[in-house]
């Protein structure tokens, strides 16, 4: 035997919210394109990202901590409405589901 383990590991982020590191897969990461934050769901857009636990909570602590001006290395403002709308969507369908 090699040592290795058979089970794949899973790369872990930080959300920017609530600052709890957890998989990548569970996490929204969003980029700046033209002073917006975009969501990247298919995590292929260019440039830096950010991560963001998909819930409203994690999204004001981040407004409210300015994390995404550290995050972006920014000054801000930055337009939060496309990702605010997708988060806000996105609790809607949880909410939803039985």
């Amino acid at each position: 035997m090699s040592g290795r383990t058979h089970g794949r590991s899973c790369p872990q982020r930080t959300c920017v919210g609530c600052r709890e590191c957890t998989d990548k897969g569970a996490l929204l990461r969003m980029v700046l394109i033209g002073g917006s934050l975009i969501p990247d769901l298919r995590g292929r857009l260019p440039g830096r990202g950010a991560y963001l636990h998909p819930v409203p909570s994690c999204l004001e602590q981040a407004v409210r901590r300015r994390a995404f001006n550290r995050a972006f290395r920014g000054p801000g403002p930055f337009d939060l409405a496309h990702l605010r709308e997708h988060v806000e969507r996105i609790a809607q369908q949880g909410q939803q589901a039985p």
